[in-house]
């Protein structure tokens, strides 16, 4: 008969032996939950969850003109992290977006989203389809992804100015890559100890179905809702004197149809413990339109409007003059005034390259005492935009 059931393990004995309390297993799960609940209430999560709704709903729209594709964001989901936990929620490299509220708000937005995914975006915003983007980022794909996340942002600040009737304004976002395993990037992360983590599920077309993730101070997060809840009250002290100015005789006068009107408008204003400060009573609903996106202009009208959105970043412009191939032994062997012979001929064209990629060819002058080079040869525009890619 085996009772190893209802003997002690040599950790429980040697734990007894020490005078500690053996603490049931079922127990520690708990422990976390209440942790969180310290920092923030389920009220304070609601209201930061609606909040990060209305934003990125917009931002959603701003993201679907940009890359001509159907975007989705759900509802978000609100959590506490602690700083030195982040290695374990972003284990795979990411690109980090940091925004700056400067008008209306004060505080420090993180926005997160994995390489793969900000890789997929930069190579729609560069006018290819997203299907073979490139796997490691230059400068023109950050590039290409700040602009993006500028866009979706600045969509945001304009549904918070709404919500918390005030206008809200951003700093133009920075961007950076960022890998906590290695370090990249860990400089850009609020210094705070203690977290709030807004995750949605991003969806773009079919290429991206993923997590799109906003990281906030606490401080800052408390701050939105002690702010959002002090402009419901202060709507709410200014609605009043309206509704009560209502005259009852005249109410009684309506024809039966008027009070299942009143029922619509009244469910329309239902969400005003969000953004009611800037519904009325009196608004007249009507369904909303919304243009077919898949259909909203042609890839060339939306690459365009991409590309001329980039054209004032710097490119890297280098000249080859030619190639060749030497030994370690014929390294060291080097000295001033030696001769490298290089695989081009005397007068033939040397190679112009935009970020190591060949574009053009041209012939070697002299301008006042400046080297130059005249081209001879160049690819076409969109060979040129395809190259940069």
């Amino acid at each position: 008969m085996n009772h190893n059931d209802d003997m002690l393990s040599q950790e429980e004995i040697d734990a007894l032996l020490r005078g500690d309390n053996i603490q049931d297993e079922d127990e520690q799960p708990d422990a976390p939950p209440a942790a969180e609940e310290e920092y923030l209430s389920d009220i304070e999560k609601d209201a930061l969850g609606e909040v990060g709704n209305i934003s990125f709903g917009s931002s959603a729209t701003a993201l679907s003109t940009l890359l001509n594709q159907k975007v989705e964001i759900t509802t978000p989901r609100v959590s506490v992290v602690e700083n030195q936990e982040l290695d374990e929620e972003f284990p795979l490299p990411h690109v980090s977006i940091k925004v700056e509220y400067t008008e209306g708000l004060s505080g420090v937005n993180l926005l997160v989203i994995k390489q793969q995914d900000a890789a997929i975006i930069a190579d729609l915003m560069l006018g290819g389809d997203g299907t073979s983007p490139e796997e490691e980022l230059n400068d023109i794909h950050l590039s290409a992804v700040q602009e993006a996340m500028n866009q979706m942002m600045g969509s945001a600040a304009t549904s918070m100015s709404t919500v918390f009737n005030k206008k809200v304004d951003i700093s133009p976002p920075t961007i950076n890559l960022l890998d906590l395993n290695t370090g990249e990037g860990v400089e850009t992360i609020p210094n705070e100890e203690v977290l709030v983590k807004v995750s949605f599920q991003l969806k773009v077309g079919n290429l991206i179905d993923s997590n799109i993730m906003q990281l906030l101070p606490l401080d800052f997060a408390k701050a939105l809702v002690n702010q959002l809840m002090n402009s419901d009250s202060d709507s709410s002290d200014q609605q009043e004197p309206a509704e009560h100015s209502v005259n009852i005789d005249e109410q009684a006068d309506l024809n039966p149809p008027q009070p299942e009107m009143n029922k619509v408008e009244n469910h329309s204003a239902e969400p005003k413990h969000v953004g009611g400060n800037t519904v009325r009573q009196d608004v007249s609903v009507q369904p909303a339109a919304f243009a077919d996106l898949e259909s909203a202009g042609t890839g060339i009208e939306v690459d365009q409007r991409n590309l001329n959105m980039l054209l004032d970043i710097p490119l890297k412009v280098s000249v080859e003059l030619g190639r060749t191939k030497k030994t370690i032994k014929e390294i060291l062997e080097l000295t001033s005034g030696s001769i490298i012979e290089l695989d081009k001929l005397a007068g033939e064209p040397v190679d112009i390259h935009v970020n190591d990629k060949l574009i053009a060819k041209g012939e070697v002058v002299v301008i006042d005492e400046n080297f130059g080079v005249r081209l001879t040869d160049i690819l076409s525009q969109s060979d040129r935009l395809k190259k940069l890619r």
